[in-house]
């Protein structure tokens, strides 16, 4: 029976996890003013005719902090970058000097901080969701357990209420670091 409710909790903390990790992800996409080649990440090239990743067809770096620098495997591709960039819809201007595709990372203005920062929290409270989601299917499959004791029972959405606040405590502490890093000027 114990190894019942071990697995349940094995699986949703698991869940729990995954939900931290989206978070993360979703944090890395909010540029808090630094220039960073995952802010490109979301951006497909039309290579032969196949929508595919820019960082398959080119080479991203950050040559300093408020600079990117795009340059293509193949010099043919520099236009249909540029084009894809803008289409990206992420605010930037790419400018292309024949070898490379270089963006000026703009410094954010306040109201764009403010933007950012409901962002992340929007990015957060989601995270909590998967998290609560995570422990309502923990607390339905234990109380779908059918020999097992009401003592036991309680004894396991304890715990999984314990995992729960230790995660939406996590998820809190990244969204003030988020917040204090958007911030920032």
């Amino acid at each position: 029976m114990n190894e019942e409710i071990t697995f349940i909790l094995d699986a949703a903390k698991e869940s729990m996890d995954a939900a931290i990790v989206h978070l993360e992800k979703e944090f890395i996409k909010i540029r808090a003013g630094k220039a960073n080649p995952s802010m490109l990440s979301s951006v497909k090239v039309d290579y032969y005719g196949s929508s595919t990743p820019l960082s398959q067809v080119a080479n991203i770096n950050t040559p300093d902090g408020r600079t990117l620098s795009v340059q293509p495997w193949e010099k043919n591709m520099l236009q249909e970058i540029e084009k894809a960039i803008m289409n990206a819809n992420l605010g930037f201007n790419p400018m292309n000097n024949g070898d490379l595709v270089i963006i000026n990372v703009p410094p954010l203005t306040e109201e764009r901080r403010i933007q950012l920062a409901k962002q992340a929290k929007a990015a957060a409270e989601h995270a909590k969701v998967g998290v609560r989601n995570a422990r309502q299917e923990a607390n339905k499959e234990i109380r779908d357990l059918e020999d097992a004791s009401e003592d036991l029972k309680k004894n396991a959405e304890a715990d999984v209420q314990t995992l729960t606040d230790k995660y939406t405590k996590k998820i809190d502490t990244f969204l003030a670091a988020k917040e204090e890093e958007i911030m920032k000027v």
